[in-house]
């Protein structure tokens, strides 16, 4: 709760929940279990099912999950060659990095283009063989790693059937067809490489936004199939087994509400981290613009309305309230601010040890400590110059501090996001403010605090703009009351006002 002297108040939706730590990693766990014998007998033809689906919330550890069915697969008598496909080339660098941790060099292939060969970092040539032509793949290799425009390229098929032979499954030259971030992926890609393999196991984030941006169906066909929703979202029938993963790892405890707020027809979300698992540390910060940092420390997700600014170029364009941000993200670099995390168990997975880790400025974290999302790239280079500033200023590095498009930061993760509300502004709810995939991205990248700014107006907005119906093709979420669902997501924020008209 708020002590008297704060001047947020609370969310009006708190998630109460006793399951934390690793009583709530377990739940993973038991979920990747029974995924593992499911693969497993799929593979050696003793189930029914052709597809397997593990829908993740955001920070729910899906990469584990990802990585140990793709060894399990490559470990079975019946998954002689299996493939791994994504929508990026950065995604696929990352999983034939980590599957070559796993598998050894010699296992793990990556297939890519002459052009993305030129640009892949050491650690992926060290973890994988990389080539850009299928007749060097190794004919022995267990994993095949590339995008899914690669692997569906122009007679990709023909060169990896020639290339390889089929594999146990005695025809398709892979066994299995693994998909990260499945739910990225368009149906009129994946049309092209389902011939890969007999079986698929797609993985991913249901709640991120959708391959494209759906108004009316662009297909004239048929009205019930649209080439642009996302692959598995045609797949609920008698040969799809789909499980949920029913805890997340990324966000504080408080960040619940809002976790579950996108994930609404779950039958249960847990989070791994417990009370006061991570804080912000202030350092020598003085009140005043202390009091909204420790407000985001508390980990639950806070919108800060700034009143008094000047007028901006657009709804979406707001150069004042990123000087705003600007001034509030000084403090925190200038205060030698850091990040404070309960340690827990490499053994028993959620388990807290007792002991406590500092991230600070200029360390060597894998993550950025802030970072600032905005929705249109105009807004972004605005962001993009406050960090380079702030870089100068303080001698930091994208480890500290980075700006980045809510699309373009999806998969990532920070210590801090500092967000402007895509509604920022507006005076009606469209297509591209009202998505609630962005709004998603936004709001779950944080492990320690999420802080949403905006000018006042939002409720105001919600309750008078004309009402819109949501995309009509059963994407994942609830997405048909674009004003209710907003609100509803609005509801598990902490809410401030500040007025700096008076600031010089």
């Amino acid at each position: 709760m708020q002590d008297g002297t704060s001047h947020f108040r609370d969310p009006l939706v708190v998630a109460s929940s006793q399951v934390h730590h690793e009583d709530a990693a377990v739940l993973n766990d038991r979920v990747s279990d029974e995924a593992s014998v499911e693969l497993a007998d799929m593979l050696s033809g003793a189930s029914p099912m052709e597809r397997l689906l593990l829908k993740a919330a955001a920070g729910a550890g899906k990469s584990y999950a990802l990585k140990r069915l793709v060894v399990e697969a490559t470990q079975h008598s019946h998954g002689h060659r299996i493939a791994i496909t994504a929508f990026t080339n950065k995604q696929v660098r990352a999983l034939a990095v980590s599957l070559g941790e796993s598998l050894g060099r010699d296992a793990v292939a990556l297939l890519t283009s002459k052009a993305a060969f030129a640009e892949t970092p050491g650690n992926v040539l060290n973890a994988a063989t990389v080539v850009t032509s299928t007749k060097d793949l190794p004919s022995d290799v267990k994993a095949v790693v590339a995008t899914v425009a690669r692997f569906g390229s122009l007679g990709e098929l023909k060169r990896l059937r020639d290339h390889f032979g089929p594999g146990a499954n005695g025809t398709a030259p892979f066994d299995v067809l693994f998909v990260d971030e499945a739910w990225q992926i368009a149906h009129h890609l994946f049309d092209k490489v389902t011939k890969l393999a007999p079986l698929w196991v797609g993985v991913g984030d249901v709640g991120q936004l959708p391959p494209l941006e759906i108004g009316e169906n662009p297909w004239r066909g048929d009205p019930g199939y649209n080439p642009y929703r996302a692959w598995p979202t045609d797949y609920d029938d008698a040969r799809t087994w789909a499980r949920e993963l029913p805890a997340v790892w990324r966000p504080a405890w408080g960040h619940l509400a809002l976790w579950r707020a996108f994930y609404p027809e779950w039958s249960s979300l847990d989070c791994v981290a417990g009370p006061g698992d991570r804080t912000i540390d202030v350092g020598s910060m003085e009140d005043g613009v202390a009091e909204i940092w420790r407000q985001v420390g508390t980990g639950v997700p806070t919108l800060l309305e700034v009143a008094g600014l000047p007028d901006s170029e657009a709804a979406d364009i707001d150069l004042p309230l990123m000087g705003f941000v600007e001034a509030l993200v000084d403090e925190f670099f200038a205060s030698e601010a850091s990040l404070v995390s309960a340690v827990y168990d490499n053994d028993v997975p959620g388990r807290p040890t007792g002991a406590w880790a500092t991230t600070r400025p200029r360390g060597e974290q894998p993550d950025p400590l802030v970072t600032i999302l905005a929705t249109r790239n105009q807004s972004v280079d605005d962001a993009t110059e406050v960090v380079d500033r702030l870089q100068r200023k303080y001698d930091l590095t994208d480890r500290d501090i980075v700006a980045s498009t809510v699309d373009s930061w999806q998969g990532q993760t920070s210590g801090i996001t500092i967000a402007v509300h895509p509604l920022n502004g507006a005076n009606e709810l469209d297509a591209f403010n009202s998505a609630f995939g962005r709004l998603a991205v936004a709001c779950t990248r944080a492990t320690h605090g999420l802080l949403m700014v905006a000018r006042p107006g939002l409720d105001e907005l919600l309750a008078n703009a004309p009402a819109r119906p949501g995309t009509p093709f059963g994407e994942p979420g609830t997405r048909q009351l674009p004003r209710q669902t907003h609100a509803r997501i609005l509801a598990t924020f902490a809410r401030g006002v500040i007025d700096v008209s008076d600031d010089e």
